[in-house]
């Protein structure tokens, strides 16, 4: 398994989420497939109102050229790389000339190219702002480099050189765009998986060191839940998987869950060896009735994630999968090797072994204890009141996902993609994607004047920058057609296009306006614009208002009102990045969703499996569930919106906090198998089972605290609302279930633990 770890791999690709038989990905998979990847642009902006001063001109310039013959660059646009159409009759075709082919010699000559460009409709909007001191560079990037490891060394080398150019000349440089943000995301997730890994070691060490007052027994503690998560890690590269912002999370997560089991297997030898001072009797003793116990929580922490499998989305099935696998794998190998290794290792002293039962704990236990016994409606009455409360929060809870949702605003890829979207209007991709169902229908004055209708009805929408489609090349054509002049950068009609279909297909090279929004049927084509990051609720408002007003623009006649006839109808849908966005991002959450409820049965299954009463899992499923709600309630207060990172925390938290559950349950029946009444039976419990409760609920909340120094606002939250989560669980299962146990029954022991006396 070490070996298969040094094959590990990072994700360059857009993780993916939809599954391939949706009829949105399909659509969306085809159109890449015909015309490229959407998100292939990365852009670079400057705020300067001495663009057109030469040296700065000349310094964008030669930042064009330099960037442009960099390797797995495809194409660069710029002010300093645009070019014109000027009619040559005797060829029969258009001259492309470049408004600056060399560097400038002269002031005049930067004022006359910002002439030019002024002149150009078809730029306006994409290389400018309208006030003229925003100004953009669109770099394109090879397909073929675009998914894999070598997009990182090129994004960088590119950002090099625009920070030099930046420092040159004292301007602020902005860089953005769904590569170079991908870019990004790739390595502060490659940097927290290390960074998290080591705090997960670190902190567990310490705790366990503080326990134990042992560095070899914590070392040996560690280095066997290492191996767990070496094993986890391997599964990855045994299955084909790769490391994503939720695969590396897995070995920070395998070491805190890990950790208890070492927790409860040295708590209970150190208990047996107190009794009689036999190591071997204490190692056999504990491995049998702690391994029994963990287990059942074990499996319910693996369902906890497994259920994710069941998921068909890609990215989560991925994770759900190697987190179960993980979590059984490291609980099997504790199992096997803690009694191993601890054999070979002197007998714990008795500062050792009395170090778990801490004053402070022994007292809390006490108050625990009385309070269970004594003012059990009290407690009722408050978890009654807080429930309520959370209830109200969590109907106050907002499912909203943004692409750079995860970043702090403060971060640098925030920033800039806010300067692109004031500016620009944003950078994010949006297409309609236009089938005619005809070869060569797309250049027909019919298909382009409803094509320039759709575009119309897409300027109402302060969101979307302007478009780009084969209307804006007719249009720039036929200003160039007509001497250059602006006024004619108009979509010519039916007679001038057949004048200017003459001219047209002679287009080679950079010139071909009609590059990459035409297929070679001219049966396809796209429309595409820009957009800002404005969240997947308004992006679905905009596709369900958008879709039907497209549908009506191409396909319902506009004197008859009636739909056209099945031969004339045109298949046109909205796609793009950001639709496929919103719709993965609702679907990521609805499966989540699925997940936590298949979570609770499944778990509640093995309880019902493991109890044999269904009085008795009722009880025990309320303090598993009440946690869930409050922090619910907390979300929604504190506006943590309702995403895929967020949603995980339930199913995730609910798994883990069923160990408690079951520990407590399982402890419970040893004492009454013992003889001893309800009463007894409960408070040797509180006070046996409470101390490796407590501690291994302190783990757990510094474990998963350990996320709160990540960059991602998602996971900051997984890990804070997580610990939350798990501590409130702690607290229910030392509170809440005693109490419901002692109300259950006070006078007869409950039917199942009558039976199945041979149960956990």
């Amino acid at each position: 398994m070490a070996y298969q770890v040094t094959q590990i791999q990072l994700s360059y690709e857009v993780a993916r989420i939809l599954p391939s038989n949706d009829p949105d990905f399909e659509l969306y998979e085809s159109f890449k497939k015909r015309f490229g990847e959407d998100g292939s642009v990365m852009v670079i902006g400057i705020e300067t109102p001495d663009l057109y001063k030469l040296p700065v001109f000349n310094g964008w310039h030669a930042l064009n050229q330099d960037i442009r013959t960099s390797p797995g660059v495809q194409a660069v646009l710029s002010a300093a790389s645009l070019f014109r159409l000027v009619r040559n009759d005797s060829l029969r075709q258009f001259q492309v000339l470049p408004l600056s082919p060399r560097p400038l010699t002269t002031q005049a000559e930067a004022d006359s190219v910002r002439s030019l460009v002024a002149s150009l409709p078809f730029y306006h909007g994409f290389v400018s702002d309208s006030a003229g001191r925003s100004h953009l560079m669109a770099v394109t990037f090879d397909q073929k480099k675009l998914n894999t490891k070598d997009r990182i060394g090129i994004v960088l080398e590119i950002e090099k050189k625009v920070r030099a150019f930046g420092d040159r000349f004292k301007i602020p440089v902005h860089m953005s765009g769904m590569p170079y943000i991908r870019t990004k995301f790739t390595g502060k997730v490659s940097n927290e998986m290390v960074l998290f890994m080591g705090l997960a070691f670190g902190v567990t060490a310490l705790i366990l060191l503080f326990f134990f007052r042992s560095i070899v027994a914590v070392l040996a503690a560690i280095s066997i839940v290492g191996v767990g998560v070496v094993w986890s890690l391997g599964f990855l590269v045994l299955f084909g998987y790769k490391i994503t912002l939720l695969t590396g999370l897995l070995p920070p997560l395998i070491i805190v869950i890990g950790i208890p089991n070492t927790i409860f297997l040295i708590n209970k030898y150190f208990e047996e060896f107190s009794q009689h001072g036999d190591k071997v009797r204490a190692l056999n003793t504990a491995t049998e009735r702690i391994g029994e116990m963990t287990f059942f929580a074990n499996v319910t922490t693996a369902i906890g994630f497994f259920v994710f499998y069941f998921a068909s989305s890609p990215m989560l099935a991925q994770f759900g999968l190697v987190a179960a696998l993980g979590v059984v794998v490291t609980y099997v190998i504790c199992l096997i090797l803690i009694p191993i290794v601890f054999g070979y290792l002197p007998e714990p002293s008795s500062k050792q072994r009395g170090q778990m039962e801490s004053p402070w704990v022994a007292s809390f236990l006490n108050w625990v204890n009385r309070t269970v016994h004594h003012r059990r409606r009290v407690v009722y009455a408050f978890i009654g009141i807080l429930v309520v409360v959370s209830l109200i929060g969590a109907m106050q809870i907002k499912a909203v996902g943004y692409v750079v949702d995860d970043l702090p605003k403060n971060d640098p890829i925030y920033t800039d993609l806010k300067f692109f979207e004031k500016n620009f209007r944003g950078v994010l991709p949006f297409e309609v994607s236009i089938d005619s169902r005809q070869p060569g229908r797309i250049l027909t004055p019919q298909t382009l004047t409803k094509m320039r209708l759709l575009q119309r009805e897409f300027e109402k929408y302060s969101e979307f920058t302007r478009p780009l489609s084969v209307v804006e090349a007719a249009k720039f054509l036929y200003q160039g057609y007509r001497g250059g002049d602006p006024k004619y950068y108009v979509l010519p009609g039916a007679l001038e296009m057949s004048k200017l279909a003459a001219y047209a297909p002679q287009m080679k090279g950079q010139g071909n306006v009609f590059k990459g929004f035409l297929d070679s049927t001219r049966r396809y084509t796209r429309v595409s614009f820009q957009m800002a990051d404005v969240g997947t609720v308004r992006i679905r408002e905009l596709l369900t208002t958008l879709q039907p007003k497209v549908d009506s623009i191409f396909n319902i006649d506009r004197e008859t009102g009636q739909r056209v006839s099945n031969g004339d109808m045109y298949d046109v849908r909205i796609t793009g990045s950001s639709a496929i966005f919103t719709k993965g991002n609702e679907y990521l959450v609805d499966n989540l969703k699925e997940s936590v409820y298949l979570a609770v049965i499944l778990i509640t299954a093995l309880l019902a499996l493991l109890l044999r009463d269904v009085r008795t899992i009722l009880i025990c499923s309320l303090p598993r569930i009440v946690p869930l709600i409050i922090t619910a309630g907390i979300m929604g207060y504190f506006g943590i919106r309702l995403k895929p990172s967020t949603i995980l925390i339930f199913s995730v938290a609910f798994g883990i906090a069923s160990d408690g559950t079951i520990y407590f349950v399982a402890r419970y029946r040893e004492e009454l198998r013992r003889g001893l009444g309800i009463s007894a039976a409960i408070t040797n419990t509180i006070h046996q089972a409470g101390i490796s409760m407590i501690y291994t609920a302190f783990i757990l909340f510094a474990g998963f605290a350990i996320f709160a120094f990540s960059t991602f606002q998602g996971t900051v939250a997984l890990g804070v609302l997580v610990s939350i989560t798990l501590l409130m669980g702690m607290a229910a299962n030392l509170i809440l279930l005693p109490a419901f146990l002692l109300s259950l029954d006070k006078r007869t022991r409950p039917k199942a633990f009558a039976n199945n006396e041979s149960a956990v």
